[in-house]
């Protein structure tokens, strides 16, 4: 379930999937670096959506695509059956942090506490320390909340730096991640109400997401990628998804960006008639570091 105080309305407020400190909530106050937000932990996806289809006044944030585990399927098809419209997006680079209670060295640590994923991504790195039994948990910012919560001395948590940080473990080994280019994408999302005040100016908006289907012809995709070609539409990213009960049929989640607003337009207009169940996921700013 979600954590949620109706009276909180005072900041801005964004879902998140997972406890405070989590990758999620990392982002979201990396992409809202300028103002003060509240962030509204969630256990999963689903449970976030649903608050956010419950309540217009709301933003949330998901992850998208990983650099090392790929596309988030899952999360792709809760966005396209949603309402709700994609208005930026952020990256993040993931680093891993090994940490624990104060006072505890690494020769204390009999126990590492932390999501699998993020046990994968450390396991170069911890199956040096051998004495250390890796336990897989729910969650990264998770681990290290019991650990500070419990007082769980010879425990450590891999997670990032800024959840050690909250729940004031002591970081006794910083990037000790595998492979250090990982890198997640988040999308931030409103309802289509609240959508155009969050939204950058039209005049800054480069990035769309869509998806749609084809016809089961032949060349039916080079044609529309082919028309987007020609208005100088760059296809950033393609995604394709089986239509389940539609044999050999496919969805396709693109992501383009472009420098004219208006030859975008122009372009969406002339695939249409080559297209299928078109749904644009959103227009927004792409990310810049």
């Amino acid at each position: 379930m979600c954590a949620y105080t109706a009276a909180d309305k005072s900041k801005k407020r964004v879902t998140i999937q997972g406890v405070a400190g989590c990758y999620h909530d990392a982002a979201a106050r990396g992409y809202f670096h300028d103002e003060e937000i509240e962030t509204i932990p969630c256990d999963s996806f689903p449970e976030m959506f649903d608050m956010l289809s419950g309540d217009a006044s709301l933003l949330g944030i998901m992850a998208i695509e990983n650099t090392i585990a790929g596309s988030l399927l899952y999360n792709h098809e809760l966005l396209r059956q949603s309402n709700l419209v994609v208005i930026g997006e952020h990256k993040m680079r993931i680093s891993h942090v090994l940490c624990a209670l104060t006072g505890q060295t690494m020769d204390d640590i009999t126990e590492v506490n932390s999501h699998p994923m993020a046990l994968m991504q450390c396991e170069q790195y911890l199956r040096r320390h051998p004495r250390m039994r890796m336990v897989e948990k729910f969650d990264t910012a998770g681990s290290a909340r019991e650990i500070a919560e419990e007082k769980l001395e010879g425990h450590a948590a891999v997670c990032g730096e800024y959840a050690a940080n909250l729940y004031g473990l002591d970081v006794l080994e910083k990037g000790i991640e595998t492979n250090k280019r990982n890198f997640t994408r988040f999308l931030i999302l409103a309802d289509p109400l609240v959508a155009a005040e969050h939204r950058p100016a039209e005049s800054e908006i480069n990035k769309a997401s869509l998806v749609f289907t084809l016809p089961h012809t032949h060349g039916a995709l080079s044609k529309v990628l082919t028309i987007f070609s020609f208005y100088d539409i760059n296809l950033s990213k393609i995604q394709s998804m089986p239509i389940i009960g539609r044999e050999w049929e496919y969805r396709f989640y693109i992501d383009l960006t472009f420098n004219s607003i208006a030859r975008y337009l122009q372009a969406i207009n002339a695939v249409r008639p080559l297209i299928n169940d078109l749904k644009i996921l959103g227009e927004y700013a792409e990310f810049k570091e």
